[in-house]
């Protein structure tokens, strides 16, 4: 099945200890993801950034809920070294307001147009930005994979639920080799 891998706010934010956003257990994705990553380069998989970008100086609905974070050209809006997009025609920013990367975004035209029917969505955090767009890709027809091993949360047991979720009705939960052999 066509697939494509989409990473989720693999930015400073929540993986660099000076961020606002930080928490240690941030690190633990980040090399399940660097393998998912780098894996999907080697065979030309379609890659897809989804990454929070809010306006600099403007307001923004979800500041009500939450402090102003990832405006862009900020410190916490950087990619994490070497998991950026890279200019190989198959890697692509999705710039997002909103916790799914399917919400006002381009990302459901894209993967269309691409023939893509499977998304295996990897970073963080479960409960928040993964769910939703895993919800977001379950309605709009795309087969959901999120490998347990390329996600989490600062809250653990929302992002257990959350998996749990998933995996009974919005998609699959795979092995991690499972994961990496869609790609």
């Amino acid at each position: 099945m066509p697939t494509a891998l989409v990473l989720v706010d693999v930015i400073a934010s929540f993986f660099d200890e000076r961020e606002a956003n930080y928490y240690p257990a941030a690190l633990d994705v980040l090399e399940p993801i660097r393998e998912l990553l780098e894996l999907a380069r080697v065979r030309g998989t379609l890659v897809i950034h989804a990454v929070e970008r809010h306006y600099p100086g403007l307001q923004d609905f979800e500041f009500g809920k939450l402090p102003r974070h990832h405006e862009i050209g900020a410190s916490d809006a950087q990619y994490v070294p070497g998991f950026g997009p890279i200019p190989s025609g198959r890697e692509v920013e999705v710039p997002k307001r909103r916790f799914s990367a399917f919400y006002a975004t381009d990302l459901d035209l894209l993967l269309r147009e691409q023939g893509i029917r499977r998304v295996v969505l990897v970073g963080v955090k479960t409960n928040v930005c993964i769910r939703a767009s895993a919800q977001d890709a379950f309605a709009g027809g795309f087969e959901v994979w999120v490998p347990r091993e390329t996600t989490n949360s600062n809250r653990p047991h929302l992002a257990e639920a959350s998996l749990e979720d998933i995996e009974r009705y919005i998609g699959r939960v795979p092995t991690f080799e499972e994961a990496k052999a869609t790609l």
